[in-house]
């Protein structure tokens, strides 16, 4: 086995002190460039390697952060961890990932992980169960951490956070079936205790009111971002007596969970149903059938979330509660247009 190298072995084959060595490899000024490059080179020819714990200890940094998604197979959260990535690769910072699958006790574990990992900071999309009080989260900021939330997020002091205009969103795709024609519009919303799907439910609504369209509480049911709910969530509103004549989702999967379940009764899209979805995945646009869908920009939320992190310790001075909010995009196509040809 070979032994380890340290920086004494360097020290030794140059003929020079640890100390002198151990300031080299951490660039500081007070060495002269041609001996850092002297002292670099020899490491790199002894297979030297850095003790990062070692050096997290004497820097007060680990250089690596914890990013906490719901799922990572949904391309939604794999776009902003990409983004996240891309932003703090070139800062030498290494990405820890953790899921939550939405589940409150993964969530404190995954937390306590991460603390206890000396992460230099928190970027995070809450779970459904985080509006807790005593939830560990609230407690991030005390412990001088960086917590940034993207997407799903709560409001606590002294934290940021990176999110799109879910109110605006929902109206416009509303707004958008509205000028398709549609009158009977109904609403597949998401769990409530988030605030982007109350957002959006409160954006549907409100463009229901400002076009002169009565609210009509049949058309709207709670779903989960499933295929399968969108199915059962139509089974739902063929019961009704007057049908919709068209749907807006507040998630692509359950909007297309919907239409699958409309074809399949004998409808056709978006002749006799216009449907919208909400986050744009990337199925939206490539099927026969393109989905409408309002656009969250997840590659540039999580490079926002790192830059934010970023701003948050330069120079050591943690900077907190920053507020980001993307204007959404709608992105119209066959499902919705009635009216134009896509």
């Amino acid at each position: 086995m070979n032994k380890k190298v340290t920086i004494y072995d360097i020290a030794k084959k140059l003929d020079i002190t640890a100390a002198t060595v151990s300031r080299a490899l951490n660039n500081s000024p007070r060495i002269s460039a041609k001996t850092r490059e002297l002292v670099m080179n020899t490491a790199i020819e002894m297979n030297y390697k850095q003790n990062k714990l070692a050096l997290a200890l004497k820097s007060g940094k680990s250089k690596t952060i914890g990013v906490i998604v719901p799922h990572v197979n949904r391309s939604f959260f794999s776009y902003v961890i990409r983004g996240i990535e891309e932003e703090l690769y070139p800062h030498d910072y290494q990405v820890i990932i953790c899921q939550t699958y939405n589940e409150a006790e993964r969530e404190i574990k995954n937390i306590n992980a991460l603390i206890n990992a000396q992460v230099d900071g928190i970027l995070m999309s809450i779970s459904n169960i985080s509006n807790e009080k005593d939830h560990i989260i609230y407690k991030i900021p005390e412990k001088n951490i960086p917590l940034i939330f993207f997407d799903k997020k709560i409001n606590i002091k002294g934290t940021s956070y990176v999110t799109i205009n879910d109110f605006k969103g929902g109206y416009m795709a509303t707004e958008h079936l509205i000028k398709e024609g549609c009158t009977k519009i109904a609403h597949l919303y998401g769990d409530l205790s988030y605030e982007i799907y109350k957002d959006r439910f409160e954006g549907y609504k409100r463009a229901l009111f400002d076009y002169g369209i009565d609210f009509n509480e049949k058309y709207v049911i709670q779903t989960i971002s499933s295929t399968e709910s969108g199915q059962n969530a139509v089974e739902e509103l063929l019961k009704l007596e007057t049908l919709p004549d068209a749907i807006f989702s507040s998630s692509d999967f359950v909007a297309l969970g919907a239409i699958q379940k409309l074809k399949s009764k004998g409808f056709k899209i978006p002749e006799d149903v216009c449907v919208v979805g909400f986050s744009n995945e990337p199925f939206t646009k490539f099927m026969e059938l393109s989905i409408t869908s309002v656009d969250q920009f997840p590659l540039e939320m999580g490079k926002m979330a790192a830059q934010v992190f970023l701003e948050q310790i330069d120079n050591g001075e943690i900077k907190k509660d920053k507020k980001v909010i993307f204007t959404p995009k709608l992105h119209i196509r066959k499902s919705s247009s009635k009216t134009n040809k896509i």
